[in-house]
């Protein structure tokens, strides 16, 4: 009849270990410690054999039974069970885990991409908690949804970014033979609504006049303060003005590099007489380091976007602007206000690093450097105009009809 759940509940440790039988070699054993194990005994090639099938009641009495009789039907294929379990578990021993897989893409593409850092911290920050010591082997599709689904009820785009990492992640894991089939593949992203903001001229008054250094009302780590007035000054992208070094800046030109650039092309910034004066005020805060806005906590390490992104969120209403605004968002004033200003949009696309579209890209290769320090120097005056007007009060007297009479 064999054993009972019953039977097996109330089976009492002893001074030795000994097992019970349930029959056709399958006998859970009991240690005087009280665990419990089920094993399977069995011939093979004509020699006696034992198999782990797991520890009770991790493994229940009716899946032991289960395990049991595919061990037993693989002895009778020629296959055996002990062999192929051992295998097995070596097999996903040997298997990398979500970690491993991260470490691998890092050393081997990520961390030679323009945007290698920000990248990471998305995984670092919304994954690695959950997935750390996940089999790469483990994670399925819906692993992937739910995931991205928390994120994304937080902050939709930021989802849209980290499910291209995991993409590509996991496209990577098939190309290094990982997986064979990648189970983000065809994946669908959030929607986006892009964004419009664009700082106007009362807004770009106020922020600049917060950004001072002189100004110790608005609390902003001094290098923070000018990385942001860089943004706005240039219209280069936030990543791009925090990881400047002054290597970079060569005969009043801010070179960066084509490594460093997410379209993989170098970038030759004029350097205006403001721009100058941020450089020189930068100095005196990035205590030697290699780059112009060093961290804070660590002088061999830039300033993140993330930081330059908190501070306005922290300090916006205090600078009076209402309507909250991001880094980028000062990326794309300069580009509307280039615009406003009269500049010719190849040498506006030109300033901000954009490539040129179609055949021009293909034949025009002037590289626009005389006509991009004419259009930064003009909205630098127009960028000084905005900053420095006040409000004159009229003369005259206002005439009260009430004083004819």
């Amino acid at each position: 009849m064999g054993l009972t759940d019953l039977q097996i509940k109330k089976l009492k440790p002893k001074d030795k270990r000994y097992e019970v039988t349930d029959g056709k070699g399958l006998s859970i054993r009991v240690k005087p410690s009280g665990d419990k194990a089920w094993f399977f005994r069995y011939q093979f090639d004509g020699r006696p054999r034992k198999m782990l099938i797991g520890e009770y009641p991790g493994i229940t009495f009716e899946e032991a039974r289960r395990r049991h009789a595919e061990a037993m039907l693989d002895v009778q294929q020629g296959i055996d069970p002990g062999k192929k379990a051992k295998d097995e578990k070596l097999k996903r021993i040997a298997a990398p885990t979500f970690k491993d897989l991260l470490d691998e893409y890092w050393k081997l593409e990520l961390s030679k991409t323009p945007t290698a850092k920000d990248r990471k911290r998305l995984v670092d920050k919304d994954v690695m908690p959950a997935w750390k010591s996940l089999k790469v082997t483990d994670i399925r599709r819906r692993d992937a949804v739910l995931l991205l689904d928390k994120v994304r009820e937080r902050a939709p785009i930021t989802a849209n970014r980290l499910q291209g990492v995991l993409v590509r992640m996991f496209n990577f894991a098939c190309e290094r033979a990982i997986l064979d089939f990648s189970p983000l593949t065809g994946m669908r992203r959030g929607e986006e609504s892009s964004r419009s903001r664009v700082l106007i001229d009362d807004e770009i008054k106020k922020l600049w006049n917060c950004l001072s250094i002189e100004n110790n009302e608005i609390d902003i780590f001094h290098l923070t303060k000018l990385a942001i007035k860089t943004i706005l000054l240039t219209g280069q992208r936030p990543g791009e003005v925090v990881s400047m070094r002054w290597d970079q800046l060569k005969d009043g030109v801010w070179i960066i590099p084509a490594e460093s650039r997410k379209n993989r092309e170098e970038n030759k910034i004029p350097i205006s007489p403001m721009m100058a004066e941020i450089l020189e005020q930068a100095k005196k805060y990035s205590y030697g380091s290699d780059y112009v806005f060093s961290s804070p906590q660590d002088l061999k390490r830039p300033l993140t976007v993330g930081a330059l992104a908190n501070s306005i969120r922290r300090h916006r209403t205090q600078m009076k602007i209402p309507e909250q605004f991001t880094p980028h968002d000062l990326r794309r004033t300069l580009r509307t206000r280039l615009a406003e200003i009269g500049i010719d949009d190849i040498v506006a696309e030109r300033v901000l690093g954009h490539k040129l579209q179609g055949i021009l890209a293909v034949y025009n290769r002037y590289d626009y450097a005389v006509e991009k320090r004419q259009a930064l120097d003009r909205w630098e005056n127009r960028l000084r105009e905005l900053i420095e007007h006040t409000e004159t009060k009229s003369n005259v007297i206002p005439f009260d009809r009430r004083d004819s009479k």
